[in-house]
């Protein structure tokens, strides 16, 4: 099964970007977090990345449907860390769970990250994708 075709769009827009504007196109996507909701207050119920340089809690949530809804949370002072959240927000929005287990776990490094951002941050992202597609797992086993 391939990734969502939104994640996948967003993906080839950075692999093709020139060097120079990829942070600038990353920064775009800090501002696609959308607040927690009120039962997420506090991080109820969230699970803390901590390879993570920045506190960031993450919470995957599978419908009956097999839909799955998607909260992020981490500072404005972060950023890049904060658009990791924004591109899988957009990316992953009204996706099922086949389809986020889909998403390569080098999804930042096919983005052409790795050469724009430092290797810690490219590791901190790689970890979110990687405990959301293990609550999601959890979940549907």
């Amino acid at each position: 099964m391939p990734m969502p075709p939104k994640l996948a769009e967003i993906v080839d827009e950075f692999a093709a970007a020139p060097r120079e504007v990829v942070l600038e196109m990353l920064l775009e996507f800090s501002d696609a977090v959308a607040p927690l909701p009120e039962s997420l207050a506090g991080h109820e119920g969230m699970e803390q990345v901590p390879e993570c340089q920045t506190q960031f809690f993450l919470r995957a949530a599978v419908n009956p449907d097999r839909s799955v809804d998607v909260w992020f949370d981490c500072p404005p002072e972060a950023p890049t860390t904060r658009a990791f959240a924004g591109i899988l927000t957009e990316g992953l929005a009204g996706a099922t769970a086949d389809e986020i287990l889909a998403v390569p776990d080098d999804l930042y490094q096919r983005m052409g990250l790795a050469q724009a951002i430092s290797p810690l941050r490219v590791r901190g992202g790689t970890a979110v994708l990687a405990r959301l597609k293990r609550q999601v797992r959890e979940q549907i086993s």
